[in-house]
């Protein structure tokens, strides 16, 4: 079905007739995003979610949305002959007011937990030079081995790597609510005790909470912003997650640059994260349960039903506001109600092990390959230990690498809008195979900065920028959007939660790796084995990833996957 849709704010958002547009298609049941936004992986940076959480939760139809002064107007029109099989009616539309607070709140509070995950990753790269410095550690076992500060770099991804199973395993008997605000509880556990921690034990300890924060914050926010934002901008906000995530990595280099020079200036880079994680806890404490959430429960036999219809209408009634109707917020409970128990119905969602069989295999080769090679290319070693690197370059002073870092991290911002802008237009192997190209040259640059160009430290700031930049329109958001993409419907969810342990496990292993094959190899030859690994990526994908941009995900299965 195809629809277009429009969406206008009203003052002080948007002045006279201002009004910004969006064309959108439906892929089975799951929305395309806006074309004016792109798509982006994000928050697939560890987006990991089953096909039974997600399938039921969109369901077709025509809405036209009328507001007032402080309310939000979001009106589709369908178009096409597929109307009458969707029940679309031909153009007849429902009303439903969607408050302001029902799009931002639901949406920021989820997303502060990216901006923690990219939080951590741009303070460790200034903490991890604190903490080993004899003259800014603060502490008498400064003295620590590349293995040990391997650890306190990799600590927190280790951590999301349980987390993810964790979720795995209660998401849907916690809900996405309790998950996030369990997350937040560990994201300020992990702060506190890392920050205060006495010994090297203590910080792994911290390091390892925090991560388990990451897991479960990575998993349940998608998932609430998903199943209580307006179906019609449902794509554009979870692809906005991962701008959180970007601008949590640029907050990072910030306070590290800010802290560098201080004495025990690590606590203060990796503490600062409590306060943020406060602010998550209590808005999500202040935000209702996903009523999505409570008739799945209905319909998977785990609440008796009318209880959950009630408690479901009181948490839609919080989200929409009390001026919504009570038959429109009726019609929207059963009709989502319906969708829940068709797709329950229809589809039955794999075992671990038909992610290996057929179609599915195809599709795991091609996303669990994209997930790896992103990160065994030196992703998350360029990330983590920036600072280092420049500080090697030249800038011998730790604050000048820090400030350097956060130049990084503003290109990394902005070439993270450029793809999130971009990818529908451009296509996703276009942007891949010029970006993995661009990863290959910055690496041999490194490489023969070590080598040969020693006397131009720019050239390694030059090198640097060009393999965020390359990272950021190619690895970074598309390899994610493609396992959300290329996964049959039935082996989606599976699919999708390998894709995710694949993910965290090479960031941890390159990230803990990276710093004693520094040490046994040198800069110059550890750069050029990535080098050589991001050659073999651009074969891979050249050879085996498709091109999927324009089309549906049945269009995916029957067209790319089953030929």
């Amino acid at each position: 079905m195809a629809m277009a849709t429009s969406v206008c704010l009203p003052s002080p958002l948007a002045t006279g007739a201002t009004a910004f547009r969006a064309s959108t298609s439906y892929r089975g049941c799951l929305p395309r995003r806006p074309r004016w936004l792109g798509r982006t992986a994000a928050g697939m940076d560890a987006l990991h979610v089953s096909s039974r959480d997600t399938e039921p939760l969109l369901h077709p139809g025509a809405a036209a949305v009328t507001a007032t002064h402080r309310r939000l107007r979001v009106r589709t029109h369908a178009q096409g002959a597929e109307d009458a099989s969707t029940g679309a009616g031909g153009g007849a539309a429902a009303e439903a007011d969607y408050s302001l607070a029902a799009i931002i709140l639901p949406f920021v509070f989820p997303a502060l937990g990216g901006l923690l995950f990219g939080y951590d990753i741009g303070a460790t790269s200034g903490a991890t030079i604190s903490v080993h410095s004899a003259t800014l550690s603060g502490t008498t076992w400064y003295g620590l081995s590349p293995v040990q500060l391997g650890l306190v770099a990799s600590g927190s991804l280790y951590g999301a790597l349980g987390g993810s199973i964790l979720a795995y395993r209660i998401a849907d008997f916690l809900g996405r609510r309790i998950e996030l605000i369990t997350s937040a509880s560990l994201y300020i556990s992990g702060a506190l005790v890392t920050g205060f921690a006495p010994n090297f034990v203590v910080l792994i300890i911290g390091r390892l909470l925090y991560g388990v924060g990451i897991g479960l914050a990575m998993h349940g926010a998608p998932l609430y912003i998903a199943e209580t934002c307006p179906p019609q901008i449902r794509g554009t906000l979870i692809s906005l997650k991962e701008l959180f995530i970007v601008f949590g990595i640029l907050l990072g280099y910030l306070v590290g640059s800010h802290e560098i020079d201080v004495v025990g200036g690590w606590r203060y880079m990796f503490g600062f994260g409590a306060p943020l994680a406060a602010i998550m806890a209590i808005g999500m404490w202040s935000l209702p349960p996903s009523p999505r959430w409570l008739l799945l429960r209905a319909v998977q036999g785990k609440s008796p039903l009318e209880d959950n219809k009630k408690k479901a209408l009181q948490a839609l009634r919080r989200l929409k506001g009390r001026s919504a109707s009570d038959k429109v917020l009726t019609d929207e409970i059963d009709n989502n109600l319906s969708s829940i128990r068709a797709a329950y119905a229809d589809q039955a969602e794999g075992s671990i092990f038909q992610v290996f069989e057929g179609a599915s295999l195809k599709a795991f080769t091609i996303g669990g390959g994209l997930v790896l090679f992103q990160q065994i290319t030196g992703q998350p070693s360029v990330l983590y230990y920036a600072t280092s690197i420049l500080q090697t370059a030249g800038f011998a002073a730790a604050s000048d690498a820090a400030k350097v870092s956060i130049l990084i991290g503003l290109f990394k911002f902005l070439m993270t809008g450029f793809a999130v802008f971009k990818v529908d237009d451009l296509g996703r192997r276009p942007l891949l195979i010029g970006g993995v190209s661009g990863i290959t040259i910055a690496l041999l640059l490194l490489a023969a900065y070590y080598k040969i160009l020693s006397g131009y430290p720019y050239v390694a700031v030059g090198a640097l920028l060009l393999y965020v930049g390359s990272y950021q329109v190619s690895f970074g958001p598309i390899s994610w959007l493609m396992v959300s993409e290329i996964f049959p419907l039935r082996t989606r969810g599976r699919g999708i939660s390998l894709a995710v342990l694949t993910n965290f496990g090479s960031n941890a292993l390159v990230t803990f790796a990276f710093s004693p094959l520094q040490g046994y190899l040198g800069p110059a030859n550890i750069f050029l084995l990535f080098a050589a690994i991001s050659v073999l990526a651009l074969v891979f994908v050249i050879l085996n990833v498709p091109e999927t941009k324009g089309l549906s995900l049945e269009d995916i299965e029957a067209k790319i996957l089953k030929k």
